[in-house]
């Protein structure tokens, strides 16, 4: 059988199809404009290649409440036109077939569990910095909604003292992770994007104090077995050091396991299935959504 996975971003939909084997067969990218224009073409595709069910990992916040009215829609996001998108029942009713739906994070942190570096573990902490920051939380064997779905990227942290825009860019908050670290932040606040940065740049030691106090957060909130974070920015794998050394020192000794005190660079990780791991979640999606 062939199924559709769809990763739904702020900057690009990414559409593929792949096989019960974990296989992704095909792969296209169209840019996010308006519903109006991109629904039609993201079914158009998926139809014509017949799938049996569609996965789709998106941004959000997204309403993952199967009880609510509006569930699969995308709500608050800072994407105007697509707040209060019905984007999981509109594709569900044109393409005709059983369509389940998480975060994008969400999705990647699926698939990382099941297939990739946390594989055999039973908790994990996805986090994707890019567009945006964002953050997929498995817990006990059970990806986590709640009340919706956590918002990592708009947990607020302390400013770096060598900031020169410490409040960040979020239009919501003062001061939170995405506001501060994310690919956008990091392009308005030096003029220039972060692929163009060098090393050395001070930038670096300022993005490694944020994504360090993302990791500590996390690892005093939730105690997931492995962090792995993924995105555009952590292409820069220099930041990998920096973090983890930084997180070190945030730590201060208070936690002493040997994940953190010996082992830290097989704990703060790079996905384990490289870029395909919001696709092969959204694949994972498909498939559950198929059995179910």
């Amino acid at each position: 059988m062939i199924y559709g996975a769809l990763e739904a971003g702020g900057t690009k939909m990414v559409l593929s199809i792949g096989n019960e084997d974990h296989e992704l067969l095909e792969r296209v990218s169209i840019p996010t404009e308006n519903p109006d224009i991109v629904i039609p073409q993201m079914t158009e595709w998926f139809a014509s290649r017949k799938i049996a069910s569609l996965g789709i990992g998106t941004f959000g916040p997204v309403d993952l409440n199967p009880a609510s009215e509006t569930y699969g829609w995308i709500t608050s996001t800072p994407k105007l036109a697509w707040q209060n998108c019905a984007l999981m029942p509109l594709m569900r009713d044109k393409l005709g077939v059983p369509v389940s739906i998480d975060t994008d994070v969400n999705a990647a942190a699926l698939a990382e569990y099941r297939l990739g570096a946390a594989k055999g573990l039973h908790s994990c902490l996805y986090v994707t910095v890019g567009t945006g920051i964002g953050g997929g939380l498995i817990v006990e064997d059970r990806l986590v909604h709640g009340m919706m779905h956590p918002e990592i990227g708009h947990i607020l942290l302390r400013s770096s003292a060598d900031d020169p825009s410490p409040a960040g860019f979020c239009p919501y908050h003062k001061g939170c992770a995405e506001g501060l670290a994310s690919g956008p932040a990091i392009e308005k606040r030096w003029g220039m994007k972060a692929n163009e940065l060098p090393e050395d740049h001070i930038a670096w030691d300022i993005e490694a104090d944020y994504l360090a106090q993302v990791c500590m957060n996390a690892v005093c909130a939730f105690s997931p077995e492995i962090i792995i974070l993924g995105g555009g920015v952590m292409h820069r794998k220099h930041l990998f050091l920096l973090i983890r050394s930084r997180v070190k020192e945030l730590l201060n000794n208070y936690i002493r396991v040997p994940q953190i005190m010996e082992k830290i660079d097989e704990y703060i990780v790079s996905p384990g299935l490289g870029d395909n791991s919001g696709a092969l979640g959204a694949l994972l999606l498909a498939i559950d959504a198929a059995q179910n």
